[in-house]
């Protein structure tokens, strides 16, 4: 338990049963009436932004969420095997938690996995990655001047779109929050 005075960005806070993270937080004292604390929370879950006021002092429920590093080592079809590098101990994802993460997971990857009470929330990994295009048609002649792009399939099995100059074989840097086709990756 901790008091509102304690809150500070990044604080987990679990509020009827739901872990919300602590995004900013404003302490007001107006001239009449008590102090409040302006926070804005988001989910841990789900990513959903709220704003909420509690007035000074009150208690809220802090909950401890364990951020490590892990190497993705393979997936048994429904889940995903993660190890811890310091412990060698291994911890089993569904592929739910997971989410789009699985799109950009190549087997011995390092991400961070977040759990509370040995339960995982979610897999963070690094703002970009390095793939290789597995499959993508050649750009036709004189379409390279257009700047347009083309469907190309990933060695995760991801499809992103890329610049038509592009072919099968090349490896490309990728935007893991959106998928967005960052560069070419050079030999």
């Amino acid at each position: 338990m901790a008091t509102t005075n304690d809150l500070k960005n990044g604080l987990v806070l679990n509020l009827d049963g739901q872990l919300w993270s602590v995004v900013s937080f404003q302490h007001v004292k107006p001239g009449k009436g008590g102090a409040f604390v302006r926070t804005t929370l988001k989910h841990v879950l789900t990513g959903k932004v709220v704003d909420k006021t509690f007035n000074a002092g009150t208690k809220v429920e802090t909950a401890t969420v364990d951020r490590r590093n892990m190497t993705y080592l393979y997936n048994d079809g429904t889940d995903f095997v993660f190890m811890d590098g310091e412990t060698f101990d291994q911890i089993t994802v569904p592929r739910v938690t997971v989410g789009d993460a699985a799109n950009y997971l190549l087997e011995n990857s390092e991400v961070q996995v977040a759990t509370h009470e040995n339960e995982p929330l979610y897999v963070e990994l690094p703002t970009s990655v390095e793939l290789l295009i597995q499959h993508t048609d050649p750009g036709l002649q004189g379409d390279r001047s257009t700047g347009g792009t083309k469907p190309a399939t990933l060695e995760t099995g991801a499809e992103i779109q890329v610049p038509l100059f592009l072919s099968t074989g090349e490896k490309v840097k990728v935007d893991t929050r959106d998928g967005r086709y960052l560069g070419r990756v050079s030999s």
